[in-house]
């Protein structure tokens, strides 16, 4: 690794009101070093990305960048003049590049201005001629592709990823990141995620994203009571070594008070008068004081509600269809268990969130129904938050909903004591909804939904600026929900966790229940495709190839539901069409390697084969599917 130094931070301290968020802090970045930060909601950590961004100040201390390093900032709310058109929006931050491109632009207008020459070598040895090609490359990854669309016409989630795609473009030399992965859908962000990692770019990176941050950064630095720790490492190691640092911190807190209870008795037994050597010692006393009296256990949220009795009767989407100017749905049935955890995977725009709506009642189908059981008792986090009077307390905004919570058993807390198990101290409690930060917001946010004690949780997009702490906590309390929970997210570490199902939205209206959770789903999908590359080489060299249903199916989960009359037919249909269409292409590839027949006729079926291939494939999918089911 490059012993270079992009950026030295140097007893940077910043507060904001009575509030230190980090006091005296100092770390450094080498060249080529991917580096994370790790914070709970409220310690500063976009603070500090400003601060290293130019977009704000410290109260003291340094920022020091290595001469002449280009520098590409994404912000957490990018602003950008909502006139321009996304294209435009990406030539409007002045980089190198861009800067050239209008140099060259001006001088072809005036015809026979001197410099031309060295501005088309400048031109080549920067690429610039191909800048707009890799400007609609990258926006086409991130599912932006209208380039001529105006940015007032964007959504929220849109215009991040036009300015995640902006900072991309640039090929800065250093990264910084602040929530990268927020908007974007799961395909986007194995795509980001390799990018990253094959990048030779240097990286700070803010992201509540575990499997991210484990496969992207080779740094963790860990935000904690006011200071940074730096763990050499990814996220898996920085696990491991902040246990270790706990530990220490225990034994060191253990000494401390032990030596604080004969100090203090010194401190008492003294007159006030003292001399040289007893001040000094005084003085080590207070500090003496602080190392006992700091907290070792991290301030964690304790998820304990009671969850109303839940029937036997859940909700069955009844042939349900939805579409706007593409299908949502088209026919959907499905008959929901008791107990069932359930997540809602798909790209942006396959209609998952519009799925969770209609359940809830706030959007209509086109066609079909959903029948909710009598007892369900629906707790909704929805993706666009709560919104909150900014001029309310915190805790007056939670008694409004309740002055005491039921945790079942005869126990009670009060609105206080509730919000303190989502880590609201007393003190915060009594600030204003407007001082908080968005991870706050979306904490106090959840806090509300589940003091209300639902049995049926739909969390759509729960993780979107929630702390890591916060998270594995939420995990935990969903692990143990006795009730139902459907989660829409894009964050992979949390599915895993929680769900025992996938729902996939492919799009087109067409939904996929895949029965395992999300790692062992992109499995699947690896290995299908895998299997639809060798179909399609074996199809290429002309060689027999296995048939689709040699593709290992996803692991079998106890059936939700029994085969309609129609689906009967149709499975029926599918395996006699799946046998003919075995049996001509057999015929086909024999006819091909037995060396008797016509150049013509090895032109008509080598076209023919691939067709054939794809109807196949198709066809045994759909068999796959509806095999899936009584």
């Amino acid at each position: 690794m490059s012993s270079i130094s992009y950026l030295q931070v140097q007893g940077l301290t910043r507060g904001v009101g009575d509030k230190t968020l980090f006091d005296n802090i100092s770390f450094s970045v080498a060249q080529g070093q991917k580096v994370g930060l790790i914070a709970r909601n409220g310690a500063g950590k976009s603070t500090l990305l400003n601060i290293l961004g130019g977009k704000d100040s410290a109260d003291s201390g340094q920022v020091v960048w290595r001469n002449g390093l280009r520098v590409g900032y994404l912000e957490q709310t990018p602003q950008y003049p909502m006139e321009l058109t996304v294209l435009e929006a990406c030539f409007w931050h002045g980089n190198e590049t861009t800067n050239l491109i209008r140099e060259y632009e001006s001088c072809m207008g005036t015809p026979g201005t001197p410099g031309l020459q060295g501005i088309l070598d400048r031109m080549d040895q920067q690429k610039a001629w191909d800048y707009e090609n890799r400007s609609k490359t990258i926006l086409s990854k991130l599912s932006i592709t209208d380039f001529q669309k105006p940015l007032a016409q964007l959504s929220g989630g849109q215009m991040k990823r036009v300015a995640l795609a902006n900072v991309l473009i640039m090929e800065p030399e250093f990264l910084i990141l602040d929530e990268p992965t927020n908007h974007l859908d799961l395909q986007m962000i194995e795509w980001l995620e390799g990018y990253l990692r094959r990048s030779n770019v240097t990286l700070l990176m803010v992201t509540h994203d575990r499997y991210f941050l484990d496969n992207v950064c080779s740094v963790i630095l860990e935000m904690d009571d006011e200071t940074v720790y730096a763990y050499h490492g990814n996220y898996a190691y920085y696990l491991e070594k902040r246990q270790e640092r706990q530990e220490n911190l225990r034994s060191e807190v253990a000494r401390a008070n032990n030596l604080y209870r004969t100090e203090l008795e010194w401190m008492r037994r003294m007159p006030q008068a003292r001399g040289h050597k007893a001040r000094y010692r005084e003085e080590a006393f207070y500090e003496l004081e602080r190392k006992a009296r700091r907290s070792v256990e991290e301030r964690q949220v304790r998820l304990e509600t009671k969850s109303a009795y839940i029937g036997s009767r859940i909700f069955e989407a009844e042939y349900v269809s939805k579409k706007y100017d593409r299908v949502i749905l088209k026919d959907f049935y499905y008959n929901f268990s008791r107990y069932e955890k359930m997540g809602v995977v798909g790209g942006n725009g396959t209609g998952k969130s519009t799925f969770v709506k209609m359940l809830l009642g706030l959007v209509k189908p086109d066609s079909g129904r959903f029948v909710v059981g009598e007892t369900v008792r629906f707790g909704y986090y929805s993706q666009e938050g709560m919104h909150f009077d900014a001029r309310m307390k915190v805790i007056d905004a939670v008694r409004k909903v309740a002055e005491y919570i039921d945790l079942g058993g005869g126990r009670h807390l009060s609105a206080m004591q509730f919000l303190q198990h989502f880590m609201f101290t007393p003190l915060q409690q009594q600030n204003y909804i407007a001082k908080l930060s968005g991870g706050e917001q979306r904490r106090l946010h959840l806090c509300m939904v589940l003091m209300q004690n639902p049995n049926f949780l739909v969390l759509d997009e729960p993780t979107n600026d929630l702390d890591i702490n916060t998270l594995q906590i939420l995990e935990q309390y969903l692990q143990d929900f006795q009730g139902c929970v459907i989660v829409v997210s894009h964050d992979r570490y949390f599915m895993d966790k929680v769900v025992d199902h996938l729902l996939v939205f492919r799009g087109d209206g067409v939904v996929q229940d895949f029965p395992g959770n999300y790692t062992q789903f992109r499995e699947w999908e690896d290995e299908r495709e895998a299997h639809r590359e060798r179909l399609a080489a074996d199809a290429g060299n002309g060689g027999g190839a296995a048939d689709v249903k040699d593709c290992k199916k996803p692991p079998r989960l106890e059936q939700k539901r029994k085969m309609t009359f129609k689906e009967k037919q149709e499975f029926a249909s599918l395996e006699q069409d799946i046998a003919r269409l075995e049996q001509e292409k057999a015929d086909i590839e024999a006819r091909l390697s037995s060396g008797s027949i016509s150049v013509q006729e090895i032109t008509e079926l080598s076209k023919r084969l691939p067709v054939l291939t794809d109807e196949l494939d198709e066809k045994s999918m759909r068999w796959l599917e509806l095999s899936e089911i009584e």
